[in-house]
């Protein structure tokens, strides 16, 4: 399973968390809100909130002679087994299921959404096994397992013992796994036996501790998405996680219990506009981001987040103005000092090219103007000249009046 694999438990079966070992970063937890600290940002890289932002690639670089060499070895496998002994589940030969024992019934597959128990033995495609989970508990459909495991159940019967072999794209993907140590890039098999599938309990009649506890657990799990970046399933998670949160209530529910529902609510909606961001989705980003702010007004990481969202949108004089008022909020945090000297620069620098885009357009007021007071002193000039000379010519005619009245 996943580090920090999240399972549902039952009231039969303990809750298991098979890899409940953190990636090292146990510090961040300590503001309630995972990858959600605002520091150390790198100069010229991607400036969203560390370290989740900066978390591993997990994105398989395809290897055309590896994929060549799988296809051939499971065409061969496929020829030399019975046709229907292998059930090709995606099409693709890489997620397969065989039966090994039956179960009891097409009519007893489980149904997205319910909570099923399974056994579980995970083995390296060498067959060295790498975990085994007598009792694991999980909500089908809501992507809180492997996606092989997750998609393969779903076509299982009660009872039944299945062997699967899952391409490492549907499991632990380029990344590979502490715990369970699983190297990257590597096939797996599993073998499982499907106990027991039940329908979800009613969240409205679901006493509100245990409510905050299943979605906390389904925000976890986003995290875990995130970190090998699968912002896609984080943000089903986080989804998921909101719908517990946003559900009426049918019992009594305290004043504090309320608030902590709330407060999941908004850890859940920040989350899901880091990772929205990741996914270029802006406008939900954005609806995200206000959400938070609707409910606490000076909450820096949405301010943060709604900021480079505005930023990435051209709206600059509205990004600067939210993370102004970021900054004013945690005036020594240098994430946001950082973000919000980039933007002003690069605000200034439009700022001018726009100003000369404009006196290209419109010509060179400097020019004209100069221009202008040249033609102007030039006619005042010659008025002045003019004036002057016929004064002259004046007063001279007079002055030889005045000598001939004299003679």
């Amino acid at each position: 399973m996943a580090d920090g694999e999240v399972v549902n438990g039952s009231a039969d079966n303990q809750e298991v968390a098979p890899s409940g070992k953190k990636s090292g970063r146990a510090s961040l937890l300590d503001s309630g809100e995972d990858f959600e600290m605002l520091e150390d940002v790198e100069e010229d890289v991607d400036d969203d909130l560390p370290p989740l932002e900066d978390a591993g690639g997990g994105k398989k670089k395809n290897n055309p002679t590896k994929d060549a060499s799988k296809a051939d070895a499971c065409a061969d496998q496929t020829s030399s087994a019975e046709p229907e002994e292998w059930l090709d589940v995606l099409g693709n030969r890489q997620l397969r299921k065989k039966v090994l024992e039956p179960g009891a019934g097409p009519d007893s597959r489980p149904q997205r959404g319910q909570n099923v128990t399974i056994h579980l033995k995970t083995s390296l495609a060498d067959g060295t096994v790498v975990e085994e989970l007598p009792n694991l508990s999980f909500t089908l459909g809501d992507g809180d397992v492997l996606q092989g495991l997750d998609l393969t159940v779903q076509l299982m019967e009660i009872g039944e013992k299945a062997l699967i072999e899952a391409d490492a794209k549907y499991t632990y993907g380029a990344l590979g796994s502490s715990t369970p140590a699983v190297p990257p890039d590597a096939d797996l098999i599993l073998e499982v036996q499907l106990l027991s599938a039940d329908d979800a309990p009613d969240l409205e009649l679901m006493p509100p501790s245990e409510r905050i506890s299943l979605a906390n657990r389904k925000r976890e799990r986003g995290n875990v998405h995130y970190q090998r970046a699968d912002y896609a399933f984080a943000v089903n998670s986080y989804g998921i996680a909101l719908q517990i949160t946003e559900a009426s209530f049918r019992v009594d529910i305290s004043l504090q219990e309320e608030e902590e529902l709330l407060d999941m609510k908004v850890r859940c909606l920040n989350n899901m506009a880091a990772a929205q961001l990741k996914l270029d989705h802006y406008e939900a980003a954005l609806r995200s981001c206000v959400s938070v702010l609707a409910h606490q007004p000076d909450n820096v990481k949405a301010l943060f987040r709604k900021g480079k969202v505005l930023a990435l949108q051209g709206k600059f004089a509205e990004a600067i103005k939210t993370l102004k008022r970021a900054l004013k909020l945690e005036p020594s945090n240098k994430t946001i000092h950082a973000e919000l000297s980039k933007l002003v620069k690069k605000h200034s620098e439009e700022k001018g090219a726009e100003q000369a885009m404009y006196k290209k357009m419109l010509g060179n007021p400097s020019n004209a103007s100069v221009q202008k007071h040249r033609a102007k002193s030039s006619w005042s000039l010659s008025w002045k000249w003019l004036f002057g000379a016929t004064a002259v010519a004046i007063g001279g005619v007079a002055l030889s009046v005045v000598i001939a009245a004299r003679n």
